[in-house]
């Protein structure tokens, strides 16, 4: 498979802006222990070991969030309960990490993504100028859910398609770009913190970008330098699907690790005993069935969405004991 980037930059910028995502096929996204998958965008804990995962579809799939009132208050301490947000790369995990909080930690859990977000779509007082609508805003859902952890996943949108960052572009208006997702990251926390104390946000930090590696560095630090002040949360999903000795240097394949090469779908190409991160059409998402202008979570397993959400996992685990 080719390098998609090489060959097929303007195919890429469709992708990034329009923030497609995976398209139906055969198969499953479900975590190796958990074949099955539910309907509802909150899951209940498993009663038993490798119990099925559940399935979420978010917010921009099925209209918003749902929930059967469970929350952290009069809940085990053992059970934390967790609320997703973030834009196409967590639509596109959401069925797996809910899978693996459950069955790892017994979570109760919701997913909310939107494709195509960033920061300030998910805060409270953006309305219309917002792709997120004011009952799945981060600190509306955090008062409904009263969450242990909220888990926040976006690859920091840097064309112009988000209308709420008022046209603010990392090719055109860079140190605007980052002086206002610094600041965003600041507003959210803050909404999040207000509406519910106690709750702690866990930042994830993304993947390299093949065309503009330093902005995804300088994103990431956004996050490290905010949950620093805050005394929140980091989980390094992005080192995960980096080279060992490259953190910032894309790459399509990657050696297979042990459970993949254990687990025959998660290891791509076991002659060479490598494996897919990203499609050839599309390097930004990691999930490997092609892309859509429908929002929905990755329907087959793919390598690069079971590490991201294995590195958040075992960061709300870590926080949680």
């Amino acid at each position: 498979m080719s390098r998609p980037w090489i060959g097929g930059v303007l195919a890429g910028l469709l992708l990034l802006t329009a923030c497609g995502d995976p398209s139906s096929e055969p198969g499953t996204a479900s975590t190796p222990s958990s074949p099955r998958t539910a309907s509802t965008t909150h899951q209940r804990p498993a009663a038993t070991p490798g119990a099925s995962a559940g399935a979420d579809t978010g917010g921009a799939d099925t209209g918003g969030a749902d929930t059967d009132g469970a929350g952290s208050e009069g809940a085990p301490a053992e059970r934390p309960t967790v609320l997703y947000l973030g834009d196409s790369l967590a639509m596109e995990n959401q069925k797996v990490l809910g899978g693996l909080l459950r069955d790892e930690a017994g979570a109760r859990y919701t997913s909310a993504p939107y494709s195509g977000t960033t920061l300030c779509d998910y805060l409270e007082g953006t309305g219309e100028d917002s792709l997120v609508p004011p009952k799945d805003k981060a600190a509306a859902l955090v008062r409904r859910l009263r969450p242990d952890f909220v888990v926040l996943q976006f690859w920091g949108n840097a064309w112009g398609y988000t209308p709420c960052m008022d046209g603010i572009t990392y090719d055109k208006k860079r140190a605007e770009y980052f002086a206002r997702y610094s600041a965003d990251a600041g507003r959210l926390t803050d909404q999040i913190e207000g509406a519910a104390g106690g709750a702690k946000v866990v930042w994830v930090l993304q993947g390299p970008d093949p065309m503009t590696p330093d902005r995804v560095r300088r994103v990431n630090a956004v996050y490290e330098k905010q949950a620093a002040a805050s005394g929140d949360l980091l989980a390094d999903a992005g080192k995960a699907v980096s080279a060992p000795s490259a953190r910032y240097t894309w790459t399509q394949y990657l050696p297979c690790t042990a459970y993949e090469r254990e687990h025959g779908p998660y290891c791509t190409q076991p002659g060479s005993d490598r494996t897919a991160l990203h499609r050839d059409d599309d390097y930004l998402h990691f999930c490997l069935a092609p892309t859509t202008s429908t929002p929905k979570p990755c329907p087959v397993r793919s390598p690069g969405i079971l590490r991201i959400t294995r590195a958040i996992t075992g960061a709300v685990l870590s926080a949680a004991d």
